[in-house]
């Protein structure tokens, strides 16, 4: 499959790109009121998977990936201030569930809005400290994800790997060994490139899957399996390649690795890893 950005959606990415950098370090609300202020949450699919992998590539703190695939789809509108939703039939782990300003149950009744203050939700640890999960205490839930809220996870994650593999390519490229720089040996040019081809498989599938809820082509369900299928798939891939070229220095608190491994692991978790995926492309 053959797909090129056009050139106003290129202009978008470049945008997105320098606008993340230059508010990145900000306080999350600061970020949020950027992001709101230039109307990304108005953005179609395929334009919002543009926006969600910049904001991966940054570990973005702010609860937009949660108000624009999850509230938004479900509710059939923006959220009033920051917003998220309930519609894994448990809620067992929901997406800024304890911060968001609106919150949509998917219950046996139909969709209900409800203010996030009236909804009993507690955060829970997760290994990614930025990201903000909750369990949500309803009744009467019923399952039904929506097909953008797998491809927002999908974009997440593909922007968390491209930053971990743009990380590692720096390392190599500085650290020398045996009085060479560690990217000049075949075997780390091996890894680098699986993990290259990890991304850009992950980031095909993901455009795919948006242009399909765009056009709401009948393949859009397999779609999004798919891209969160190889969303995960790259992660693993990333994870498992960035960690072992790094060496110890990438074990390490202090360095920047870690926030962007535990993103891109965190959203291969959220509503179903790789395998959980790879086996419901075969009912889609």
């Amino acid at each position: 499959m053959e797909f090129e950005l056009d050139g106003d959606q290129r202009l978008l990415r470049r945008t997105v790109r320098e606008t993340v950098a230059k508010v990145r370090g900000r306080p999350g609300s600061e970020q949020w009121d950027t992001y709101l202020r230039l109307g990304w949450l108005e953005a179609p699919p395929l334009e919002l998977a543009i926006i969600l992998e910049e904001l991966g590539y940054a570990a973005d703190p702010t609860p937009f990936l949660a108000s624009a695939t999850w509230f938004a789809p479900l509710a059939g509108r923006l959220p009033r201030g920051s917003g998220t939703a309930v519609f894994d039939g448990e809620g067992r782990y929901v997406l800024d569930a304890d911060r968001a300003d609106e919150v949509a149950l998917l219950t046996a009744e139909g969709i209900t809005v409800v203010p996030g203050s009236d909804l009993a939700a507690e955060r829970t640890p997760v290994l990614d400290p930025r990201l903000h999960v909750a369990r949500a205490a309803v009744d009467g839930l019923v399952a039904g994800v929506p097909d953008l809220a797998l491809v927002g996870l999908a974009a997440t994650a593909v922007g968390a790997c491209r930053r971990v593999l743009d990380l590692t390519l720096g390392h190599v490229a500085q650290r020398v060994q045996f009085g060479r720089p560690l990217g000049s040996f075949q075997a780390v040019k091996h890894k680098a490139a699986d993990m290259h081809v990890a991304v850009e498989r992950a980031r095909a599938l993901t455009h795919f899957a948006a242009l399909a809820i765009a056009e709401d082509d009948p393949r859009r369900a397999r779609a999004a399996h798919m891209a969160k299928a190889a969303a995960g798939e790259c992660q693993r891939t990333v994870f498992q390649h960035g960690l072992q070229l790094f060496g110890a220095m990438g074990f390490t608190w202090e360095n920047e690795l870690q926030f962007h491994l535990k993103r891109a692991q965190a959203c291969d978790l959220l509503l179903g890893n790789a395998s959980t995926h790879r086996k419901a492309i075969l009912v889609a």
